[in-house]
């Protein structure tokens, strides 16, 4: 069932990915070569416990499976779910950070990849167009259209580049779960799908493989990474449909 949230909820809502948008400006500014991931997971909890907000990922549980650490860090051809480790950042180095906190009961929820250094240009155009394929998709969160124009502008997005967009995993719904009805596709056909409406909020995350969309999962149960090897990236917004169009709540004004 698609939960429909009240103003008052979605202000709710944005105070909470208001917090998760801080901690990723911070994290940004810390990304560097030497570097660990638990570092950046450490900064990420410190600052959330500041905020008076609860870090939503640590201990989150699927099929039985835990995840340990409060920040997702994925880095070159791993695509979403890396776990913090004593692992250094290098110089080159692209690297996904997907954040959530709980705050006043809502989750907020927001992904973003950065260079570590100086990186290549392949590197570079993977990032940006996966980032403009997310704002592609946000602009089809209008009030009566469909989530399959969302998918197909994320999909042509990324597709026209040169890209594949990866399958195995969506986005969300989100509110008072991390995970909500209904799931967000990044493909898919123009007028497809359920259809939008007010209260309605988001996590829209594009997953973009320089390669192939094939996928493979790692050891840890958790890590998602590119079946050829191949440079991911991975943008996300939590975004509201309003009267007045899309309203991305996890964006610092």
């Amino acid at each position: 069932m698609i939960s429909l949230k009240s103003p008052r909820e979605i202000d709710i809502m944005r105070r909470a990915n208001m917090i998760v948008a801080e901690v990723l400006q911070e994290l940004k500014q810390t990304v560097a070569p030497g570097v660990t991931t638990l570092e950046l997971d450490a900064v990420a909890e410190d600052l959330t416990l500041r905020r008076k907000a609860i870090p939503a990922f640590k201990g989150y549980s699927v099929a039985g499976r835990v995840f340990p650490r409060c920040l997702c860090v994925s880095i070159n051809e791993e695509i979403v779910h890396g776990i913090p480790s004593n692992r250094a950042l290098r110089e080159g180095d692209i690297v996904g950070l997907d954040y959530g906190v709980i705050y006043g009961g809502f989750y907020g929820d927001s992904a973003v990849t950065v260079g570590v250094g100086k990186v290549s240009e392949e590197a570079k155009r993977l990032m940006e167009v996966t980032e403009q394929a997310l704002y592609r998709g946000i602009e089809q969160l209008q009030d009566g259209k469909r989530l399959g124009d969302l998918g197909f502008a994320v999909q042509q997005t990324a597709e026209s580049a040169g890209y594949s967009v990866v399958r195995a995993f969506v986005g969300h719904g989100i509110g008072k779960k991390l995970h909500e009805e209904p799931p967000v596709p990044n493909y898919g056909e123009p007028d497809r799908g359920v259809r939008l409406k007010e209260g309605m909020v988001l996590a829209i995350e594009p997953m973009v493989n320089a390669g192939s969309y094939e996928v493979e999962i790692k050891e840890d149960g958790w890590t998602a990474i590119t079946k050829d090897g191949s440079l991911a990236a991975h943008f996300e917004h939590s975004v509201a449909v309003t009267k007045n169009g899309p309203f991305i709540l996890s964006k610092l004004s």
